[in-house]
This record gives structure tokens, C-alpha cells and sequence, in this order.
């Protein structure tokens, strides 16, 4: 059974970072593509950022310069760095993996930027 667990959210002040990570575990393969989302809960997800395989990434025009999206397949992690964070970042940030065909996605974590 795959799952995904992200963690790093939190609470900051606009012009703060935050580093969220997402652990896959459950499959002996690593992700072929791998991406964050944000919305609230219940609400339609905006896409952020993503990364194949390859290490190519593709950002939204709202993150981008400011995000930077990573992987680590020796752990089967993805990590999302946010620099600069601004209060229309708010959001839950869901991590999402494809293996193999199957599209699976994380719970969440909540970020908050005050401003």
C-alpha cells in the first residue's frame, strides 16, 4: 500500500521560508513524476510545482523564482523549498506521485503566511 506524508507546514510571517517534505513509502519504485498542489480543504487544488524522473521542473507563474521543488530517490522523498512567502501562499500543500501508472497523493499539510 503507497502513502504519501507530507510535514514542514506551519506558520510564518510574509518574507519567510518553509521546507516541506513528502515521504513515499510503501513501493519499492520511485516516483516517475512528483508534484505539489495547494488549496483549501475541500476546494479545487492549484498546481505548484513539479519534477519528472529526469529532474526536470515546471513551476506556476505564482511560485516561480520564489519555490524550488527537489527529489532525494535514494529516500523516495520530494521536497518543496518557499522563499519569500507571501499571505496569498496559504494554503494546504498536498504532495502527488505517479508509480507506474497510479496517481497517489498525500493528506496535506497547512501553511500559513501572515502578513
Amino acid at each position: 500500500q503507497v502513502s504519501l506524508m507530507e510535514s514542514g507546514g506551519g506558520s510564518v510571517q510574509a518574507g519567510g521560508s518553509l521546507r516541506l517534505s513528502c515521504a513515499v513509502s510503501g513501493s519499492i519504485f520511485a516516483c516517475d513524476y512528483a508534484a505539489w498542489s495547494r488549496g483549501a480543504f475541500g476546494d479545487q487544488r492549484e498546481f505548484v510545482a513539479s519534477i519528472t524522473n529526469g529532474a526536470i521542473t515546471y513551476y506556476s507563474d505564482s511560485v516561480k523564482g520564489r519555490f524550488t521543488i527537489s527529489r532525494d530517490s535514494s529516500n523516495n522523498s520530494i521536497y518543496l523549498q518557499m522563499n519569500s512567502l507571501k499571505p496569498e501562499d496559504t494554503a494546504v500543500y498536498y504532495c502527488h506521485c505517479n508509480i507506474r501508472g497510479r496517481s497517489y497523493w498525500g493528506e496535506g499539510t497547512q501553511v500559513t503566511v501572515s502578513s
